[in-house]
């Protein structure tokens, strides 16, 4: 069985390292690249923080809208008994 991490196989950390190494050796040649790399990987951080965000949003409106249900069947159920 295959272990899938729901994460990049380079994190935030291990890029920010390269510039810590580019910083040691005064190399900068492949710097840009690095706050590029930083960039999209921030970037799909926030977009799973707001992923989560909205799935517990979903999760919230789905319990309000079941119970909300479960009250308008009960309403009916009344109803029907009064007729």
């Amino acid at each position: 069985m295959r272990f899938y991490r729901h994460y990049p196989n380079r994190t935030l950390c291990d890029v920010l390292e390269e510039v810590r190494k580019c910083t040691k050796t005064q190399n900068y040649s492949y710097l840009p690249g690095l706050v590029e790399e930083l960039q999209s990987l921030g970037n799909r951080m926030e977009a799973a923080l707001e992923d989560a965000n909205d799935l517990e949003h979903t999760k919230m409106q789905l319990r309000e809208l079941k119970k909300e249900i479960k009250e308008l069947e009960t309403k009916k159920k009344d109803l029907e008994d009064e007729g």
